[in-house]
């Protein structure tokens, strides 16, 4: 019974061969189709994804290039010197500065006292001694201590012995004593050569060196061993330190209403200062001015320009001031005019320096002004402040600077119209020749 219901249960399906065959021939047919249309299909999505992906990877491609160059121009690439990371570009080619880093981990290793380091006085003296093989003397870093003095100075209250100290060939040497200050007081002057500090020899001392020792607490006292043309010998200078309290201006009227302004400094008070005896001068109605700048250092570049406005015309030119690249900037007057018709004589001697230079450089150039006395030191450098994080500061010289009508002054100084001299036993004897000629000029001047 079960194996008939079994074959029954077969019976059901088509058994007709024929049948069969033509069943599966439409299987095929249909399948074949149904084949045809995937593999259309599938070549016309490839084509469209591929497209897809090309143009997605030349939008990318425009992208990054154009990155790069957006990067070349507003982002320095980095050039690494060899054996250190993080260089900056634009270095001097062929210095292998891996040499600083051998030595700075050969001191680690070997020194004796390695444990008792102070790294960042490491980093001071690397760049003091980066600084110093320029050879230049008024390049200058300043550690935080020495920068804040420095700022002291500049602003006209400071404790010391009242010095401006230069560089002349190749000693360190008196610019100017301030007036009134204790190195005035003990008899210092102009071109002194300063042999030792406290004993030690300047020798081997950088300017910044000899301003550190010279420099110190109220009070407290230094020795300078000095030589003078005239000195047989040096000559030791023991001076007691104080508060220096510098005044830019000094005024006092002669006979027939002669003005005798004498510009001590161009601290960053100097314009105010001159401003108000400037306004004394004219409300004196003064007949013409000396104007003494006899033992100025010098000072800011700006309070040089605006006095000269007083006596030149808007747009006359105080200074030429030449990079490193000989192109020339030029600072032309701005002020006033109100000195400009006054008859008008300069002092300068040895201690005559820096802007005080270029004020008597430009009133020569512009309006013809006779000088009077000795040429001066020739300091027509341009020096700028750049403050570092730890508030330590590079000054740094950037420019020189020429008269109007381009002459050179840096190491060459002003000559004057009429050379003065001032002798040791003249200045002891408080007699002044230099003064008598400049009031004998003057007077010619009213005169004519």
């Amino acid at each position: 019974m079960n194996s008939k219901k079994t074959n029954q249960s077969l019976g059901d399906l088509p058994m007709n061969k024929s049948e069969e065959v033509q069943v599966n021939s439409d299987l095929s047919a249909k399948t074949g189709e149904s084949n045809q249309q995937k593999k259309k299909f599938s070549w016309r999505r490839i084509f469209k994804i591929g497209g897809t992906i090309a143009l997605c990877l030349i939008v990318l491609g425009a992208v990054f290039i154009g990155g790069i160059e957006i990067g070349k121009k507003y982002y320095p690439s980095i050039n690494l010197i060899r054996g250190v990371e993080n260089a900056e570009t634009n270095k001097p080619q062929n210095v292998d500065f891996s040499l600083f880093w051998d030595a700075w981990h050969y001191l680690e290793e070997y020194y004796v006292k390695a444990s008792q380091i102070d790294y960042q006085k490491m980093v001071y003296g690397a760049i003091k001694g980066m600084v110093d093989s320029l050879g230049d003397p008024y390049t200058v870093f300043f550690e935080p201590d020495d920068a804040k003095k420095f700022t002291e100075d500049v602003s006209g209250n400071f404790s010391g012995i009242g010095i401006e100290i230069g560089v002349k060939n190749n000693a360190i040497t008196v610019v100017s004593p301030l007036e009134d200050t204790p190195a005035w007081k003990a008899g210092l002057r102009a071109g002194d050569k300063i042999l030792a500090i406290d004993k030690t020899s300047t020798d081997s001392l950088t300017l910044d060196d000899a301003v550190k020792m010279i420099r110190g607490d109220r009070g407290t006292s230094v020795t300078l061993t000095i030589m003078r043309e005239g000195f047989n010998e040096p000559r030791d200078f023991t001076i007691v330190r104080d508060i220096i309290n510098v005044p830019a201006v000094k005024l006092t009227f002669l006979d027939n209403g002669i003005a005798h302004l004498e510009l001590l400094n161009f601290n960053e008070n100097a314009s105010d200062e001159f401003a108000r005896a400037a306004t004394q001068i004219i409300m004196k109605n003064s007949s013409g001015i000396i104007l003494d700048l006899r033992n100025n250092p010098g000072g800011y570049l700006e309070s040089s320009v605006d006095i000269a406005g007083w006596f030149l015309k808007r747009g006359d030119v105080v200074v030429r001031e030449r990079g490193s690249d000989n192109r020339e900037k030029l600072f032309r007057a701005s002020g006033n005019q109100a000195l400009l018709n006054l008859p008008v004589v300069i002092l300068t001697n040895e201690g005559t320096a820096s802007a005080s230079e270029i004020l008597a450089g430009a009133l020569r150039d512009n309006r013809n002004i006779k000088i009077i006395g000795m040429k001066t030191f020739g300091k027509g450098s341009v020096q700028t402040l750049l403050p570092l994080a730890d508030n330590s500061m590079l000054k740094i010289t950037i420019a020189e600077w020429l008269t109007p009508n381009g002459t050179a002054i840096n190491d060459v100084g002003i000559s004057p119209d009429y050379e003065v001299n001032l002798t040791e036993e003249q200045w002891e004897a408080n007699q002044d020749p230099q003064l008598d000629k400049a009031i004998e000029i003057l007077k010619n001047e009213l005169r004519g």
